[in-house]
């Protein structure tokens, strides 16, 4: 077999419907665009949302709930993470270069999912009191930026 010898199979392809051309086509006069109005013009272009004028479907629906602006996203960091890193004083930018968060600019809490054993003194914007709890037990400290 080769790329020039290969062909669809037989029936898979059909030649595209020729639109106006006369009414003896089934198809003429008017093309099956209907009679009138933008659908009819060429150049129109109808939105996927278009429901044919009816009352869209964002409209029908009832609004719920709201976003709330105040809201503080938290990059989180669990405690048995800090099991990692090698250094005494862990910050933001410790960790950032550990890969642990993305970025500096954004609060960072420190949750209390697995152990830590050894001393550290952790600096982060936010401590789940789990986490303070295992932190302290192993000797070392937790600080608020």
């Amino acid at each position: 077999m080769k790329l020039n010898s290969l062909k669809p199979i037989k029936g898979s392809i059909r030649n595209k419907k020729r639109v106006g051309r006369g009414h003896g086509s089934g198809s003429g006069k008017s093309a099956g665009r209907g009679n009138k109005g933008a659908g009819q013009r060429s150049g129109f272009k109808r939105r996927p949302w278009f429901e044919g004028g009816q009352m869209s479907l964002a409209r029908r629906l009832p609004k719920r709930g709201f976003t709330n602006i105040f809201k503080s996203e938290y990059q989180i960091v669990n405690v048995s993470s800090l099991n990692k890193i090698e250094i005494e004083l862990i910050t933001a930018e410790s960790l950032k270069e550990k890969g642990l968060i993305k970025s500096i600019s954004l609060p960072v809490k420190i949750l209390g999912d697995g152990d830590i054993d050894k001393k550290v003194i952790v600096e982060a914007n936010a401590f789940s009191k789990s986490a303070k709890k295992k932190i302290e037990k192993s000797g070392g400290s937790c600080k608020l930026q």
